[in-house]
């Protein structure tokens, strides 16, 4: 599905409008004549294929696409003063713990938002940040030293790993599978628990989200069932999405969790003792699954992609699940 680049100037009433346009569909016949269109009724200029928008670096080959953010990436080592630092081989420290009540000094709070809203941003291509970024974007009311440490860390990671990004191959008729998991009350403060989502379109990774639950859980069940709930809101509209965009009727969503009891939970449709205290909303699940709309499978915890999601890890584990995400190192197009 080939991505092009449109840039149109509307006038109306004295005033100009600028927009860059990004162009994409399976049939080239189809997009040619929809370029047409809107050149006819807006002053627009054909930019060809998509190769930069927004930060994002594209380059587009018979293999497939692949996307990162280089050019970004430096701009933000060389804003953090952390450019040509030592690199490091993981985002964050293994069982790293920090509260918002640290008794280390004060830092400037405005400097600690801008450099985390930066990696922020560049999320939105690296997964293998989602849970550090997540984790120190909880400290920019009152940071201190020991949070900016944790920063650092992260920064220094992403100087070691500048030019990855996704990789998106091409395949027909590729099934939607995603991939949930929670620790157990990971933040110091609250109590709260992390939430990680995966959605594999065939082997392509094309969304994730790494959260920290509304409420508190009291059990590892518990904490895997609500992970369970938001991945299979998730799936629905995704399989919806797909199947718009398709022309087809939207098929079951595959979701894999490693938690047998959460397995088994979601599939009984019998409320008894030990999960009536849930929320309804986290049982949306079993509807979906009584309805066809979702199947569940158990996975080991070895096999469970979205570990990455909701914890830190040691070398070897991390730069193996990085791998089986997808992540790689490519080479793009640079324009800044």
């Amino acid at each position: 599905m080939p991505c092009t680049c449109a840039h149109g100037r509307a006038t109306a009433g004295g005033r100009v409008y600028v927009d860059d346009l990004i162009i994409t569909g399976g049939n080239p016949s189809e997009l040619k004549q929809f370029k047409e269109e809107m050149k006819g009724a807006f002053q627009m200029s054909d930019l060809g294929l998509l190769q930069y928008y927004l930060a994002l670096e594209v380059n587009q080959t018979e293999d497939g696409i692949t996307v990162n953010q280089c050019a970004y990436t430096e701009k933000i080592l060389q804003t953090a003063g952390m450019a040509g630092s030592n690199p490091s081989l993981t985002p964050m420290e293994m069982h790293l713990r920090l509260s918002k009540m640290s008794n280390a000094p004060s830092i400037d709070a405005t400097d600690y938002r801008r450099i985390v809203g930066s990696l922020r941003y560049l999320v939105n291509l690296r997964p293998d940040l989602a849970y550090s970024v997540g984790y120190v974007s909880k400290f920019m009311e009152k940071p201190t030293t020991e949070h900016l440490a944790a920063v650092k860390r992260v920064l220094r990671y992403v100087g070691g790993t500048i030019g990855y990004g996704c990789h998106y191959k091409r395949k027909k008729d590729a099934s939607l599978v995603g991939y949930n998991d929670s620790d157990l009350a990971g933040d110091v403060d609250t109590h709260k628990s992390t939430s990680g989502v995966f959605f594999f379109l065939g082997d392509n990774l094309i969304t994730w989200q790494s959260q920290k639950q509304k409420v508190v859980a009291l059990s590892s069940c518990e904490a895997e069932y609500i992970a369970a709930t938001t991945v299979a809101c998730q799936g629905v509209w995704l399989a919806r999405l797909l199947a718009e965009l398709r022309g087809e009727e939207a098929d079951a969503v595959k979701l894999k969790i490693d938690n047998q009891s959460a397995n088994m939970l979601s599939k009984n449709l019998v409320f008894h003792d030990r999960s009536k205290h849930i929320d309804t909303r986290y049982h949306y699940i079993r509807e979906c699954i009584e309805e066809g709309r979702v199947k569940v499978e158990f996975i080991s915890t070895n096999e469970q992609l979205a570990d990455i999601l909701t914890k830190s890890f040691g070398r070897d584990r991390f730069m193996e699940l990085r791998s089986q995400i997808g992540l790689i190192e490519v080479q793009t197009p640079r324009k800044v």
